[in-house]
């Protein structure tokens, strides 16, 4: 018989249409014949409701409470929708991580997963059509509810789907698909029928906010085939799968990621202050992107590079601290944004940059780094220019 795995965002679980628009997603596959593993999310904006509650207790709450309480949203969810499906005519049980088998590592926030014990799920499919699993979560070693990071559902759906070698593995949401652009910024976007997981990848990471690159990373590992659909809409949704037919477009697509801080130094006394300095920033967890290094001449050295911005109080402390440079010669901009062109063979294709530079010169658009690799091109621009640029870039590459 035929497994299918459903992940259902927080928007499709918002409110009490909603949750039974997914019971009736649901239900109508099993009436199909299939059986169907649904994993969910919190509720709108649960979880952030839930953080706030523990932050007015205390400035400084311990990650294993933090766990607990944020994983409650997700509980929430599996519980109602497994009610919903019953009353929409098939049969279900929720399921917590810890109930479904799923194992991780002991990093409160992050966790990763280790195992899943795929007994009780098949127990629990042998008499129910369904089986709702809270996403976002699971337990340690010694017990302890451990969450995934913010979008982890994605993670935990396609981790079952690859355990259970399922047919498939569909993400709904309130978006229909991996669109060219974001429609809001660009409305002559185009969706894409299909795109390759490196490619999904890259857009993940650098903005696109319908998967989570770990999830796709994860999928493209153990070949779980996805499928980004609207849970509004009976419309076909996107692929995601290894060697997908791109329509010989160049570029999958171009994105925006504002949650960006540029962090530039001068007075850098050798490259050793430069090594220093990075791995100051590694030893706290702090992930560094883009990079422009000037040569290093006797304490003339400059170099730039951008953090998440949530990270950028925590990078110029340290930088600040370890005494790497003059106090005077440490800047910190949060107000730019990330411009990204995604697209398989980038490096290989010529004029890209080209075409990139002569597009936002004509807009007058100040660039202040420059990334590229086989995968992207990256500008990092003023935060006010970000939408013109992706408009501006959209317009050269993509026909529409």
């Amino acid at each position: 018989m035929e497994l299918i795995v459903k992940k259902f965002g927080g928007s499709c679980l918002a409110d009490q249409a909603a949750m039974k628009n997914a019971a009736r997603i649901v239900s109508e596959t099993c009436k199909s014949g299939a059986k169907v593993i649904a994993v969910v999310s919190a509720q709108g904006n649960t979880t952030d409701l839930l953080i706030r509650r523990a932050a007015a207790l205390s400035d400084t709450p311990s990650d294993r409470e933090l766990d607990v309480i944020m994983s409650a949203g997700e509980q929430l969810s599996a519980a109602l929708l497994s009610i919903a499906v019953n009353e929409a005519g098939a049969s279900a049980i929720s399921l917590l991580g810890w109930q479904a088998g799923i194992a991780t590592n002991g990093k409160f926030g992050s966790a990763r997963i280790q195992n899943i014990d795929l007994k009780r799920i098949k127990t629990e499919l042998q008499t129910h059509d369904a089986v709702v699993v809270a996403g976002f979560q699971g337990v340690d070693r010694f017990g302890n509810m451990t969450t995934l990071g913010r979008g982890g559902s994605d993670t935990t759906a396609v981790a079952v789907a690859a355990a259970f070698g399922a047919s498939r593995c569909e993400i709904y949401s309130r978006i229909d698909g991996i669109y060219t652009a974001d429609p809001a910024v660009v409305p002559e976007a185009v969706k894409l029928k299909e795109i390759d997981y490196g490619a999904m990848q890259e857009l993940a990471f650098l903005g696109v906010k319908v998967l989570n690159p770990r999830a796709v990373e994860l999928a493209q590992k153990y070949g779980v085939v996805l499928e980004v659909r609207s849970a509004f809409s009976d419309s076909a949704g996107t692929i995601i799968r290894e060697n997908a037919k791109m329509e010989k477009m160049l570029i999958s697509g171009v994105t925006k990621k504002s949650e960006t801080a540029l962090i530039r130094i001068s007075g850098l006394e050798d490259s050793a202050a430069a090594f220093h300095m990075f791995g100051l920033l590694a030893s706290a967890y702090i992930n560094v992107d883009i990079i422009l290094q000037s040569a290093v001449t006797q304490g003339n050295g400059e170099i730039a590079f951008t953090v998440e911005k949530e990270n950028a109080d925590d990078a110029v402390r340290l930088i600040r601290e370890s005494g790497i440079c003059p106090e005077n010669a440490l800047f910190c901009d949060k107000n730019v944004s990330k411009v990204s062109v995604v697209g398989v063979g980038m490096e290989s294709h010529h004029g890209v940059a080209k075409a990139i530079f002569e597009a936002l010169s004509k807009e007058k658009i100040n660039v202040r780094l420059i990334s590229s690799s086989e995968l992207r091109f990256s500008v990092v621009v003023q935060k006010e220019d970000a939408d013109r640029t992706v408009r501006a870039i959209h317009r050269v590459f993509i026909n529409v």
